[in-house]
């Protein structure tokens, strides 16, 4: 019942060719790998081996600290400061707001989410999802249309901010 479970003879290894404990790893031009061309390719964790205590960090080029275009970021939390937010992730570049109920419209809410999603400071590097509900009872929300031009005007805000967080930045160098 156990004999699953046991240690595996010569003869399982056979039935999986390239297993056998003695077996070399076959390198890319057909031939067995050697040590020189694992070192040459960076061994198993890459060139840089695998720095799991922190230490010195190759930077290439300016950085900001996070994944995503900085001047973006900032203007996209600055745009939606007026909401509460329920999550932001610097690195995946989303901004997620918690729903917000407009102090003139006590009857709709809305809730917003944010993907910045490049480096470059463009208009195609930024898209905001706006969702929309409407009060239909004590508690009760029902989904409801967004009107067209709240996601472009929402987007045209955020670049907007941003390209005046960029000229600052340039003004204050």
């Amino acid at each position: 019942m156990l004999a699953g479970c046991g240690a595996g003879s010569q003869t399982d290894y056979d039935s999986y060719p390239g297993s056998a404990p003695g077996d070399q790893r076959v390198g890319t031009e057909g031939r067995a790998a050697t040590k020189a061309d694992v070192k040459e390719r960076g061994g198993l964790f890459g060139g840089d081996g695998l720095n799991i205590f922190g230490g010195e960090e190759k930077k290439e080029g300016p950085s900001s600290g996070i994944g995503v275009n900085s001047f973006l970021w900032r203007a996209t939390l600055d745009t939606l400061s007026f909401m509460p937010l329920n999550s932001a992730d610097p690195f995946g570049g989303v901004i997620i707001t918690d729903w917000y109920t407009p102090p003139e419209s006590s009857d709709e809410r809305f809730k917003l989410t944010a993907y910045i999603l490049g480096t470059a400071l463009r208009s195609d590097a930024i898209k905001v999802s706006v969702f929309r509900q409407v009060n239909v009872g004590p508690n009760q929300w029902q989904d409801a249309v967004v009107e067209p031009g709240t996601v472009t005007s929402m987007e045209d805000a955020i670049l907007t901010r941003a390209r005046q967080l960029r000229i600052d930045s340039a003004n204050s160098e």
